[in-house]
């Protein structure tokens, strides 16, 4: 056994120890156009992060407005029993828990994040491609999120400021501050730094929990005692879902898997904070699946509940809570569901295009530089969303989204546990030396765009072609698979040696 193999397998055996002997790392080989101090590896003593920061991510995900959204329509859109589409979002808290340990752990033991991890399979330069469609993707969220938030301030200004008739791009007066408000508040809060996020998502993810059940609970109340037998059959009326109910089952599976897509890809740049691998795995598991327990339950009965009680599926919690007539739950509720909101937003979908920027031009573009630019084009997003993007429709939505970054997953899991076999050269990660393992051709591994190439073909047909209807929901496990495949049967032959390439 080599060296380095023997070493892997002695910081493989510790899963408790922040994992990379950091003094191995030689300065003299940084590449100014590969290297800033926001994407070199995170010393030990700087990994702060434990389970419950890991748990509050997933929290603030999970019950973010648009995470509470698109599981009220998943329960409206396939004709099941409320049941059955609990178990199949419980289903997909399982599946996200198993991706986000494999994508995570690399990050964990290295310290580095994600467009710095991706250089080792895509190549120095190659990794710029998904570096960018991750930003692309995360720049979309971050707007769209952005409007559901704002949606939560809305409600509180209109009881203090009353709201306008008149409109722009489906937004009243007060629609608009509440939205100015927010972007500038989440700006605001990521300009603090890394830190102060972490603890606004530590007491907003518990918060937002409490504030559901005490609207399940009044939804419930005033729904009556045959809610709970309702649910049965609630939500079969409207549905104009052909497909079988297994069909029906994995396609919500797949839709909600899709929905952490992102997360999923990019689940190093917070990774790399934490002080274990252990603590990351507990971390995944309370967040996900144990956390879609409660929340799939309370989405449940709320959707339930506003069928029974206003004759109309409320999609939207912001909408539900002002429906309820209670001042003090309104008020509550709309402050909850802004946080959660804004949390999530911070983590899933500023963070990684702010790394993911500066990724691109390390010399010019830092972390602070990258988000700027994140929110500002974000803006015209979340502007845009009511009057035109959300016509595009949820779940199709969510699935195009999840299919364009699917393969990288699979190449990312097959490259470093297959192909790299958990071992990777950290200077060469910066090194732009054409005898580097990574720099492949001229920066580039074309073996990596093919695999990539056919995943995202694939499983972006797979939301598109009409023919192709029947894998709905599919598409990002279908491209990850694929492009996992692809890659190992075109990687296999330079697994011992990626010089050879």
């Amino acid at each position: 056994m080599s060296i380095a193999n023997e070493q892997g397998s002695q910081l493989n055996s510790q899963p408790n120890r922040a994992l990379y002997d950091y003094d191995t790392f030689n300065p003299e080989r940084k590449n100014s156009r590969l290297y800033n101090e926001d994407l070199a590896p995170l010393q030990p003593k700087e990994r702060n992060w434990g389970w419950f920061a890991i748990f509050n991510v997933w929290s603030n995900d999970i019950q973010s407005l648009f995470g509470y959204t698109l599981a009220a329509s998943l329960f409206l859109s396939y004709g099941l029993s409320g049941w059955w589409v609990m178990a199949a979002i419980i289903c997909s808290g399982f599946i996200v828990m198993w991706m986000v340990n494999l994508t995570g752990k690399p990050s964990v033991r290295y310290g580095i994040p994600f467009p710095v991890l991706v250089r080792a399979s895509m190549g120095i330069n190659g990794a710029n491609l998904p570096a960018i469609l991750r930003a692309i993707i995360g720049i979309f969220w971050y707007g769209v999120q952005t409007y559901f938030a704002s949606t939560a301030v809305a409600i509180l200004l209109a009881l203090v400021i009353g709201s306008s008739d008149s409109t722009f791009l489906g937004l009243n007066g007060t629609a608009w501050l509440a939205f100015v408000i927010v972007w500038v508040f989440q700006i605001m809060l990521f300009w603090a730094g890394v830190e102060p996020i972490k603890h606004f998502l530590n007491w907003a993810g518990p918060l937002v929990y409490v504030v559901m059940l005490i609207l399940m609970g009044v939804v419930w109340y005033q729904s009556g005692s045959e809610l709970i037998p309702a649910i049965n059959s609630v939500f079969a009326s409207g549905s104009d879902y052909t497909g079988t109910s297994f069909q029906a089952f994995t396609a919500i599976v797949g839709t909600m898997v899709a929905y952490f897509a992102a997360v999923v890809i990019n689940f190093g740049d917070f990774s790399r904070f934490l002080r274990s691998e252990r603590d990351m795995k507990l971390g995944n598991l309370l967040g996900l699946p144990i956390n879609m327990v409660f929340f799939s339950f309370i989405a449940l009965v709320i959707t339930a509940g506003t069928l029974v009680l206003f004759g109309e599926a409320l999609t939207n919690p912001s909408d539900i809570v002002d429906r309820v007539d209670s001042l003090p739950l309104t008020i509550v509720a709309a402050l909850t569901f802004f946080a959660a909101t804004v949390g999530i937003n911070m983590v899933a979908n500023f963070i990684p295009p702010a790394y993911d920027l500066a990724n691109l031009f390390p010399k010019h573009i830092n972390f602070r530089t990258g988000g700027l630019i994140t929110a500002v084009i974000a803006f015209f997003v979340g502007a845009l969303w009511l009057s035109f993007i959300s016509k595009i429709g949820i779940v199709g939505f969510v699935n195009a989204v999840g299919a364009v970054i699917a393969p990288f997953f699979g190449i990312l899991v097959v490259d470093y546990y297959l192909i790299k076999r958990q071992q990777i050269d950290m200077d060469d990660l910066f090194s732009a030396d054409p005898a580097g393992a990574y720099y492949y051709y001229k920066g580039w591994n074309i073996r990596g765009l093919i695999a990539f190439a056919v995943g995202a073909v694939f499983s972006l047909a797979t939301v598109l072609i009409p023919t192709l209807a029947s894998l709905e929901g599919y598409g990002f496990l279908l491209g990850a698979a694929l492009g996992g495949v692809v890659y190992w049967v075109l990687m296999r032959p330079y697994a011992v040696d990626p010089h050879t390439i």
